[in-house]
């Protein structure tokens, strides 16, 4: 198991640091399946409009599109028969965190994806969540084999929507940052 230091959560003397408890919270396992990784996005799509976050705002877009990315992997990479994924979002000091966690330790992402094949139809996922979110990483499953893939986003002062940095449109929010690249459709 590789695990890049730049992305670990533990510190090289081996303590977890302590988090502040978060503000919000979220978090149900799914099953291990392409209809789980849709319920997960549609469920945390949900929550972020419950918490004040309106379904077309930048901050619901793109945090509903990292989290497909990431439970549509942890279906396709880290499907272990008869185990669930879980999701987990929280808001702790205007940070939001989407945490999917699998199964499967094995198959780790890599800390920095590589360049998809132009003419694949897969391969993308992890290059929209490194534009997308603020910070990303993979962390061993603490209790027991697995790994939870992690992104960040956080929420300027006053906890409004925003464009993200990586979102040159709000209409557009997995357009990348200086490249021209095309909108990718919303798949259910």
């Amino acid at each position: 198991m590789i695990v890049d230091p730049m992305k670990s959560e533990t510190p090289p003397n081996g303590h977890a640091p302590q988090r502040p408890a978060p503000e919000r919270e979220f978090a149900m396992r799914f099953t291990s399946t392409p209809r789980g990784a849709r319920l997960a996005r549609r469920l945390v799509s949900h929550r972020l409009n419950d918490w004040g976050h309106p379904y077309t705002t930048p901050i619901n877009e793109t945090l509903t599109l990292i989290t497909a990315e990431l439970s549509a992997n942890a279906v396709r990479h880290g499907h272990v028969p008869g185990r669930d994924i879980h999701v987990q979002l929280t808001l702790t000091e205007g940070t939001f965190r989407i945490e999917v966690t699998d199964t499967r330790a094995e198959k780790q992402p890599s800390p920095t994806p590589a360049s998809p094949d132009p003419l694949s139809e897969s391969g993308r996922g992890l290059h929209l969540v490194a534009v997308l979110a603020d910070d990303w990483g993979v962390t061993p499953r603490p209790a027991a084999p697995g790994k939870t893939v992690w992104a960040q986003l956080r929420v300027p002062t006053g906890g409004h929507a925003h464009a993200h940095p990586g979102a040159s449109d709000p209409a557009d929010s997995a357009s990348v940052q200086g490249h021209n690249a095309k909108s990718i459709p919303a798949t259910s």
